[in-house]
């Protein structure tokens, strides 16, 4: 763990030091001119040169994990389309760069990516905490910024035109799941809830959307408080969720540790809630299950995805995933859809214009129009948020990562609840 301030899954916050040098770098940064102006014309029959796409991505740190998930994803989807004749002709190159989970080298990454490797595309890092600085590097040099894990209210507040999530909005992640509760008839349905969050811009925009739904059904709030996103013993917390006895949780976490932390603290205290949801964690695969075992049984999380999608593209892209990277279906982490859907929009995009000119690109995914994705489909607010992504829940049953709401849905398999006690 870092000292000071810890940088977290999706979100987080900035030491005053790499304020202070991300505030720098931004300034010294020069406006651009938006990218090549290359069309296809001049890929044809990949006589062009290569595509290049640049990316800045957490290889080490704090965010290593979800950093080489979302380089697998890149990976994948780059070797599709190189497969299948390119973009515009052309071989697509990627230019992936680690930045070490820092806010500071993420822009110097992608002050260099643009003015000195002049890429024709931005592809999106790995955060909230790290897409808000790569934003505005990338739209101070006039390009579109691309990505699929910066879905925080944060991203969005500067106004910027030229960035673009592929994936769900953040606040409205828990409400599927929160809505379910609140429907179940009352001699079913909890009586009591605690929302213990950590301090991060993409957990704490949630909870509150999902009390409201539950208190409204008459299900009381005996615990709702926010703990640092540094904290590194996660026990006296757990320990007092476990002591208000809540029938169900709903966990503000940011990654595998924070939710395996509790889920062992809760079984030493014998508390066993009805209904166990986080908001991150339990959606990355094989990492979650190694850190939990057998008491990932019957545990939650919301996402747009999982690897069980009946979306043809994202069956496609799981049978690639699986014959280079091995496992199965359900150890895939979420994060690798979340960067091929990144890819996949900016393939359709710039097929579309027929061109790699940034100016076009934004103006084209601001025009209203709805792309596909192994996430489903993708359509973006002036903001840049994708209001077509519908909001699942999933679970693991018996070692396997299903989805369960919303109830009736295709795919959607009956939910365990109560939850089994843990083993």
């Amino acid at each position: 763990m870092h000292s000071g301030w810890q940088w977290q899954r999706r979100g987080g916050l900035l030491a005053a030091g790499s304020a202070l040098a991300l505030a720098l770098a931004l300034v010294l940064a020069p406006a651009g001119l938006g990218g090549s102006k290359r069309t296809a014309a001049s890929c044809i029959k990949g006589a062009g040169k290569p595509i290049k796409i640049g990316a800045s991505l957490s290889l080490s740190g704090d965010f290593s994990a979800d950093g080489q998930a979302f380089k697998r994803g890149y990976q994948l989807w780059a070797a599709h389309v190189n497969s299948h004749g390119g973009l515009l002709g052309c071989h697509v190159k990627l230019d992936i760069v680690s930045d070490a989970s820092s806010p500071a080298q993420v822009v110097t990454n992608y002050q260099k990516l643009i003015s000195s490797d002049h890429v024709d595309l931005a592809f999106g890092p790995f955060s909230t905490l790290l897409t808000v600085p790569s934003s505005k590097v990338a739209n101070r040099f006039g390009y579109a910024l691309i990505e699929g894990a910066g879905g925080a209210p944060a991203v969005f507040a500067n106004g910027l035109h030229n960035v673009f999530d592929v994936s769900l909005i953040i606040k409205n992640q828990l409400v599927t799941a929160a809505k379910w509760l609140a429907s179940l008839p009352k001699s079913e349905r909890p009586k009591t809830a605690a929302y213990p969050t950590s301090n991060d811009p993409f957990t704490q925009p949630q909870l509150p959307v999902a009390r409201k739904i539950m208190q409204k059904a008459g299900i009381k709030t005996v615990y709702s408080k926010v703990f640092p996103a540094e904290v590194t013993d996660y026990t006296p917390i757990a320990t007092a969720v476990a002591a208000t006895k809540a029938q169900a949780v709903l966990l503000g976490s940011v990654d595998v540790p924070t939710v395996s932390a509790f889920i062992q603290a809760f079984a030493q205290q014998h508390y066993n809630p009805k209904a166990f949801i986080a908001t991150a964690g339990p959606d990355q695969g094989s990492a979650f299950t190694s850190a939990v075992g057998s008491n990932a049984e019957g545990v939650m999380v919301p996402n747009g995805w999982y690897g069980g999608e009946a979306n043809k593209l994202s069956r496609a892209m799981v049978k690639a995933y699986i014959k280079k990277y091995g496992g199965n279906a359900s150890g895939i982490n979420a994060d690798v859809a979340e960067a091929y859907s990144v890819g996949e929009v900016a393939q359709q995009a710039v097929t579309k214009i027929k061109s790699l000119d940034n100016k076009k690109l934004i103006a084209y995914l601001h025009s209203g129009k709805t792309f596909t994705s192994v996430q489903g489909p993708v359509k973006f607010n002036a903001l840049g948020e994708n209001t077509a992504i519908k909001a699942f829940t999933f679970q693991w049953q018996k070692g396997k990562y299903v989805q369960v709401l919303p109830k009736g849905a295709k795919q959607s398999k009956r939910p365990e609840y109560p939850k089994k006690p843990w083993g």
